[in-house]
């Protein structure tokens, strides 16, 4: 399993199982502070060896520790469930890898993706020109828009 993976919303394109793989890091990290927690309480509860300022004070820590883990990445563990609940409606694939565009990079991506597919010579003479923004118009008719933390990106 990857760690520590990425995903920004200036990001001109992201990979659905990037989006899958985070929340799944970001849900663990979580669940393991939830359970160090639930630990604390439990050994109060049932522990009357230890010291009862100490067992408070693993409580207490535990409660800091998941509430800062909250503070620092809740919103973040929001937004990339909320794309990918919306997401993986649209594209077929989105458990094995779709991309997804930023939209204002979508034009540079149509004319990478038509060059790379052999479309379109990557060695035009200088004086054709091609409308690579009409291009994209034309392309993104086969995408969905989708939002992710204040941003459009395109998926198929």
């Amino acid at each position: 399993m990857r760690h520590n993976i990425e995903i920004s919303n200036s990001d001109d394109t992201i990979d659905s199982r990037d989006v899958i793989a985070r929340i799944e890091e970001l849900e663990s990290e979580r669940s393991d502070l939830s359970d160090a927690l639930d630990e604390a309480v439990e050994a109060s509860n049932t522990d009357e060896t230890s010291d009862p300022e100490e067992l408070q004070q693993a409580i207490d820590d535990a409660k800091l520790d998941l509430q800062e883990w909250d503070n620092d990445n809740k919103a973040e563990l929001d937004a990339l469930k909320a794309l990918a609940e919306e997401a993986e409606g649209y594209a077929s694939d989105w458990n094995h890898g779709e991309q997804l565009i930023r939209e204002s990079y979508f034009t540079d991506y149509a004319r990478e993706m038509l060059e790379d597919c052999g479309d379109v010579p990557r060695d035009l003479p200088h004086y054709i020109e091609i409308d690579w923004e009409a291009t994209a118009r034309n392309i993104k008719q086969d995408y969905t828009e989708v939002e992710y933390d204040g941003v459009t990106y395109l998926i198929r």
